[in-house]
């Protein structure tokens, strides 16, 4: 139990001691704490939703359909903030192929209209993102941002090829 104690002054009167007891202020400072905690609201993080296709169980990989070369378009990210995009298959994949842009602007949201523009079936047009092992995960968020700028909903994340890390490390050396 908290308490104050004042001693009594010496002189004519005597007055007697004034004894505060503290416990029920400090009980109201804990319900009064408690309260501000459960009435706050903390700040919530800022998620983006990744639409994921569920994966089909009787899907065999002989029945994978084929997008073609000009219904894709690639997008390798690299160090350094720099990102490397091209529409070739591995043997037409050279360093003349692999085109350079950046972040800054809506430059990968133009590349990808313009793809999507002259993709043969619309319909199946798809961007791929690959990020390499000395990319920042900024750049993968602006990648996706910039997705949801130009309202593209079909596109996939994986690894990059070794043909084309190949001509990556080219470029970049």
């Amino acid at each position: 139990m908290a308490e104050v104690i004042a001693q009594e002054k010496q002189g004519k009167q005597k007055k007697k001691m004034i004894r505060v007891d503290m416990t029920p202020m400090v009980d109201l400072g804990f319900l009064l704490i408690t309260f501000f905690m459960f009435t706050t609201n903390f700040t919530k993080p800022n998620v983006m939703d990744l639409g994921l296709p569920a994966k089909d169980p009787n899907l065999h990989p002989t029945d994978i359909p084929v997008i073609g070369d000009q219904n894709q378009i690639t997008f390798i990210l690299g160090k350094d903030n720099r990102v490397f995009y091209h529409q070739s298959n591995q043997k037409d994949l050279n360093t003349g192929n692999l085109k350079e842009t950046d972040f800054s602007g809506i430059k990968i949201s133009k590349i990808i209209a313009e793809a999507y523009k002259n993709a043969p079936a619309q319909n199946k047009f798809t961007v791929i993102i690959k990020p390499t092992d000395e990319a920042n995960y900024k750049n993968f968020v602006d990648m996706l941002d910039n997705l949801a700028i130009s309202k593209k909903e079909r596109y996939g994340v994986t690894d990059i090829k070794p043909w084309e890390t190949k001509v990556y490390k080219e470029l970049t050396q």
